[in-house]
């Protein structure tokens, strides 16, 4: 798995790398008009050594770099459109500018900033057309730089509409989990309270025959009540957190494993192993979260339907292009009823959960015989 993601890793700078060396490629065929044309036209050369740099450092000074690079742009325009020696506009200036208004569009926030910000571009690149005409071809250059802006001006459009569909469905989830959460603060509380109403009225009776057994079962119902209030602290915890996914609980792996430590303490022992490569920084916090409500329910559902279970293994792996989790238990047989994510509203409120995320969710019998629930989702 450390093999996919330094291939992974690679690939992305391979990419970097043949980008910068597009621009150097452009730049060159710049420099070579330059020495041929008089005028202010060395100046192209310049802006997009200049565009190069901007486009190197674009992710720690993007709408700085961007400004400068726009503002020499226009200014060479002007110059040049001022003398008596036409130019041509710079090939990597013009690169630079589409490659950095894909980027600006996609990253910059307020979308208000990005657009004026892209608007700008597209005036500079006109002006840069129109404004150094060489042997009264102006026309045709506007046009070519304003069809290769508005070609890099949609790319930039569609990956910040991808990433907010995704902010949206992560919001989705939150909201929809902080529902569930509430709907099952009243079964928590009502647990709890009948144990604690149980125990009472037990050493009541027991205090009667039995003294010295009512300390014990006073240290129950103290330790019942305790475990009570940590539970409903946790989930008032998460229904008032609107933007901190990250501090809330069942956001770690620290929380899976108390997870799976827990229910073993009252149920089959519990198998849990954390692949290579994965810790807190490598999975977000809405799919920490949404890991955490699935091996929660696949446990929940362990302890209702298959109370004879000799043990259950978990584990959570990296995939080709994700992160897997997978719950089997042993040692009883699958309970018809919940074969089919039809079967309970916990695994269909799983599947939704996932796949809101555009993962994935299996439910059933795996070819061991034992009872599977397999969540994948994407990185």
């Amino acid at each position: 798995m450390g093999d996919t993601k330094r291939f992974v890793y690679w690939v992305r700078r391979l990419s970097e790398i043949a980008m910068i060396c597009w621009l150097v490629l452009l730049w060159m065929v710049d420099l070579a008009v330059a020495t041929t044309i008089k005028g202010p036209q060395f100046l192209i050369p310049i802006i997009g050594a200049g565009g190069i740099v901007a486009v190197f450092l674009r992710r720690r000074y993007r709408v700085e770099g961007f400004t400068i690079l726009l503002a020499c742009s226009f200014g060479a325009s002007v110059l040049i459109g001022a003398t008596d020696f036409p130019g041509v506009p710079g090939m990597a200036e013009s690169g630079a500018v589409l490659l950095l208004t894909i980027g600006v569009l996609r990253h910059v926030e307020p979308l208000r900033k990005a657009v004026v910000l892209t608007i700008a571009a597209m005036v500079v690149l006109m002006f840069s057309g129109g404004g150094r005409d060489y042997v009264n071809s102006g026309l045709a250059f506007s046009f070519t730089l304003f069809f290769a802006w508005a070609v890099a001006a949609g790319i930039g459009a569609y990956l910040r509409f991808l990433a907010e569909r995704r902010t949206e469905a992560v919001h989705s989830v939150r909201r929809a989990e902080r529902l569930e959460l509430a709907r099952e603060l009243h079964d928590l509380v009502a647990h709890h309270i009948t144990g604690i109403v149980v125990q009472a009225q037990a050493a009541r009776t027991v205090a009667e025959m039995k003294p010295e057994a009512v300390v014990p079962a006073l240290d129950a119902i103290a330790n019942a009540g305790a475990e009570a209030l940590t539970s409903m602290r946790r989930l008032v915890t998460v229904l008032r957190a609107e933007d901190e996914a990250a501090r809330t609980p069942g956001t770690s792996l620290g929380d899976l494993r108390l997870l799976t430590e827990r229910f073993s303490e009252s149920g089959p022992g519990v198998a849990f192993e954390i692949g290579y490569g994965i810790d807190d920084q490598t999975l977000p916090p809405e799919v920490m979260t949404t890991l955490h409500r699935v091996l929660q329910e696949s446990l929940t559902n362990v302890r209702r339907h298959a109370p004879g279970t000799g043990w259950v293994e978990a584990d959570l792996r990296l995939v080709d292009r994700g992160v897997r989790l997978r719950v089997r238990n042993f040692g009883s047989a699958a309970d018809p009823r919940v074969s089919r994510l039809g079967g309970g509203f916990g695994l269909v409120g799983m599947a939704e959960r996932v796949e809101a995320l555009g993962g994935r969710l299996y439910a059933g019998p795996n070819p061991e015989g034992a009872w599977e629930v397999t969540a994948d989702f994407p990185l």
